[in-house]
């Protein structure tokens, strides 16, 4: 399975838009993101993967990729917690509703008009001050 959520990197002032495309295949269990991450943004594979725990979502027993593109521009800091966990959610057997200020199509995968970009709590909760920015 492939999802793409459009994220956004902040360089300077300006926004410049990341897709985070997430692949979930077959081989052994683990979570690997490539893409010029920087520390905070490889160590949200365990935020990412708590959180859905602890929000009542099964973690894939899959291998899960997930490329940030481009991959010329450094991503840094945990704004991709929130596009990652999206990515990931449509695996799970359940009727997903977005929070999107424009009307979404029938497929749910279809996230191409919004930009989600925030940190997550292993608690699964999500500050809003990294909205703001990109806005």
């Amino acid at each position: 399975m492939l999802a793409t959520v459009l994220s956004s990197a902040l360089h300077g002032v300006d926004a410049l838009l990341v897709d985070v495309e997430v692949d979930i295949s077959g081989g052994l269990p683990q979570m690997a993101v490539v893409g010029l991450p920087d520390g905070a943004v490889r160590e949200s594979k365990d935020r990412v993967r708590s959180a859905l725990r602890n929000s009542g979502f099964q973690f894939p027993g899959r291998r899960v990729t997930i490329n940030l593109a481009p991959a010329d521009l450094k991503k840094d800091g945990s704004a991709y917690d929130l596009p990652m966990a999206i990515g990931i959610l449509p695996e799970q057997p359940i009727d997903l509703e977005l929070k999107c200020p424009v009307p979404l199509t029938p497929d749910v995968r279809d996230k191409s008009h919004c930009i989600y970009r925030g940190h997550y709590h292993t608690d699964y909760t999500i500050p809003s001050e990294y909205f703001v920015p990109d806005v």
